[in-house]
């Protein structure tokens, strides 16, 4: 596979709707993705010299309260109001009581209701509307009450 291929095949992909791609071929390999976090590679190279460090590190505390969580119970395209251009189901700060309906998931284009599992208030929307959503993906925190 030469330069110019490898090019038209990164603009395609790039204008596509794939959000990964890899190819093998014989002992050429590439791998092309959309998602948000790159991958991490590790090097396998190892020196002999010391570090020493006259600062100390002072360890860095953070306290977070944990709330509950709506998560997707699938993985889709996530809508966050009934139709186009209508009021979206919660915001933050709102009242929800288990068993309302928060969101939408579009799977194969069934439209399965995300509802709440908890009474609360909505604190924090991790979601955006048409955001593609992994299974068990914190769309919502709930602060009880």
């Amino acid at each position: 596979m030469n330069f110019e291929e490898i090019n038209k095949i990164i603009d395609k992909f790039n204008n596509s709707d794939l959000r990964e791609l890899e190819i093998n071929e014989n002992q050429f390999q590439i791998r092309l993705s959309k998602n948000e976090t790159a991958p991490v590679t590790n090097s396998a190279v190892t020196t002999n010299s010391t570090v020493t460090s006259t600062e100390q590190e002072e360890p860095i505390q953070t306290v977070k309260t944990v709330e509950n969580q709506i998560k997707s119970p699938m993985v889709g395209t996530v809508y966050l109001q009934p139709e186009p251009g209508k009021e979206a189901f919660v915001h933050e700060g709102d009242k929800v009581c288990q068993g309302d309906v928060v969101c939408i998931i579009e799977a194969m284009k069934m439209m399965t209701e995300v509802k709440s599992n908890v009474d609360g208030v909505i604190s924090k929307v991790l979601i955006e509307n048409e955001d593609l959503v992994e299974f068990d993906q914190p769309l919502f925190e709930v602060k009880e009450g």
